[in-house]
């Protein structure tokens, strides 16, 4: 019995899904508007990383445990132990959207287009504004052959954030090969 208790202490009891996280949209929309309005890439590039912290602010200690899993996993190339850290993160947080956001990501790495653009697609119901899933989804739609759908998505999220680097993909910007 003394070897069941600490199993049973560091495993989580939960609800059927996380809480719902704090309203980030304010929060949001104005580092928004300072990205778009930055003159330079390295203000620009800080109000992304600010950002960044509000995608994957995780609405409880739980969710944040997976996500944290999963990236170190990706850190270190282990998509199939990642796979598992986000399938369990939709699973317990199917309303966050960054849960999805790194899903499609590990897709993406192991090359399954469909699979990750399914889940960014998912993210982007929850988060529309998520400029990362969007310009995923712009790369992700020019892997899968679908290149004027993936030039619109790239072109969604360059107007959200003038500055990212996918902006490069983008024809009548820099001229990138169609």
């Amino acid at each position: 019995m003394r070897f069941l208790v600490p199993f049973l202490v560091a495993t989580p009891i939960w609800a059927d899904t996380c809480p719902e996280g704090p309203d980030t949209g304010d929060a949001l929309a104005a580092l928004i508007a300072e990205g778009q309005a930055a003159q330079t890439y390295m203000v620009a590039r800080d109000a992304l990383r600010d950002m960044w912290s509000l995608w994957q602010a995780p609405p409880d200690k739980w969710s944040g445990e997976l996500l944290d899993v999963g990236l170190e996993r990706m850190r270190v190339a282990d998509y199939e132990g990642a796979q598992k850290a986000f399938d369990a993160l939709v699973e317990y947080c199917p309303t966050w959207a960054e849960a999805w956001n790194q899903r499609a990501f590990v897709y993406f790495r192991q090359e399954d287009y469909a699979a990750s653009l399914e889940n960014i697609e998912r993210a982007l119901e929850i988060a529309p504004r998520h400029i990362p899933a969007l310009s995923g989804k712009g790369v992700t739609l020019l892997k899968l052959g679908r290149e004027d759908e993936g030039y619109d998505a790239l072109r969604a999220a360059v107007d959200l954030h003038p500055w990212l680097p996918e902006r490069g993909l983008i024809p009548e910007l820099y001229g990138a090969p169609r």
